[in-house]
């Protein structure tokens, strides 16, 4: 097969799914033909990504997308996407093991922020504890002259009830706890428009998007530039 890309996802499963609903969803097809030439690494046993970061002491799930990386790296695609915040603390090491570039979400997300919502300067974030304390979506947003607003502790703890204990442990969205949490970051907290930093996030928002938060979906900016890059290859 030519002109693909490798996807590197099942972190968690339920969201690498959703992502590829979108990314068909949103291709313009009108025959078999027409849709994008892409390969799906759904390695759901890579070690939790967020549990590692917030104890080196856990099992370190950088071996394993390292591996996938290798692996696919000599079927030559032509970029990587990662679905899945977390896993892009680890991006610098990826990118230096494979010459194939790959899409780093999280400053994609940031980009967004400018052309959904010029105005705004207090960026919320929402994700993982892993994502939210290692620095993963500051980095991108001061860069860019952001002011980063976090989840309180409270805010945290619902989050991760919504990522760890609804979606990923059930496979179920309680649309209430989302909504209670972006009213949290947005009326409490202050932030203008709030990142969806977490793909089981991203997840909900699919299921349970009708709300009227300013939210920027990581993923689902995700697929727009998946879709851009692979079109570019049939040019």
């Amino acid at each position: 097969m030519k002109d693909f890309f490798t996807i590197i996802g099942g972190m968690g499963t339920p969201a690498t799914e959703s992502y590829i609903r979108l990314l068909n969803a949103r291709t313009p097809a009108h025959r078999d033909q027409d849709y994008l030439n892409y390969i799906l690494v759904n390695h759901a046993t890579v070690p939790d990504r967020s549990t590692y970061l917030m104890d080196h002491s856990q099992p370190n799930p950088y071996p394993d997308l390292l591996e996938d990386i290798q692996q696919q790296s000599r079927l030559n695609p032509a970029f990587f996407v990662i679905a899945c915040n977390t896993a892009h603390y680890f991006y610098d090491d990826l990118q230096k093991a494979t010459e194939f570039p790959i899409v780093h979400m999280p400053r994609e997300t940031v980009k967004q922020i400018k052309k959904e919502f010029p105005a705004a300067k207090r960026i919320g974030i929402i994700g993982t504890p892993g994502t939210t304390t290692d620095g993963i979506y500051d980095r991108e947003l001061i860069a860019e002259g952001y002011e980063v607003v976090k989840p309180t502790p409270e805010i945290q703890d619902l989050t991760s009830k919504l990522i760890f204990e609804d979606i990923k442990a059930q496979n179920k969205v309680d649309a209430q706890l989302f909504y209670q949490i972006l009213r949290l970051m947005t009326e409490e907290r202050g932030a203008q428009v709030v990142i969806l930093g977490c793909t089981e996030l991203s997840y909900a928002q699919e299921m349970a998007h009708d709300h009227s938060y300013p939210v920027v979906d990581s993923q689902s900016v995700l697929v727009d530039r998946s879709i851009e890059l692979a079109l570019k290859l049939r040019k």
